[in-house]
């Protein structure tokens, strides 16, 4: 997982290709447990997806541009766009199978057949 500390990295990884964020702290216990499923997610099912991290509490200007006020939250970018967010409370599940969604509408062919 990759560490984004400033705006112009962060477009720069957005635009190279299907991008999933994920804006946390280390004081988030919640976001610390996600992490490594997250990790393990984009690993099994998306190999396609590039997985980046913004620590708030590292880069609070970065969190405070891009308007993420509450952890954690959870930003999927396809073909340089956001096309899914999560805040708060959401289910891992969920996130992968509107995930799959996106990148088989976007026409992606690394998307997985089933989960």
């Amino acid at each position: 997982m990759e560490l984004l500390t400033t705006e112009p990295q962060l477009h720069a990884r957005i635009a190279a290709g299907p991008l999933l964020v994920l804006y946390g702290g280390a004081h988030c216990g919640v976001c610390q447990a996600i992490r490594p499923r997250l990790e393990a997610l984009v690993a099994q099912h998306f190999a396609a997806v590039a997985l980046a991290y913004v620590d708030c509490a590292q880069a609070p200007a970065l969190c405070a541009q891009q308007g993420v006020f509450s952890l954690p939250v959870l930003r999927f970018y396809v073909q340089g766009q956001l096309a899914l967010e999560w805040a708060r409370s959401f289910s891992l599940h969920e996130v992968a199978a509107q995930m799959e969604r996106v990148l088989a509408l976007a026409g992606d062919t690394t998307a997985p057949a089933q989960l």
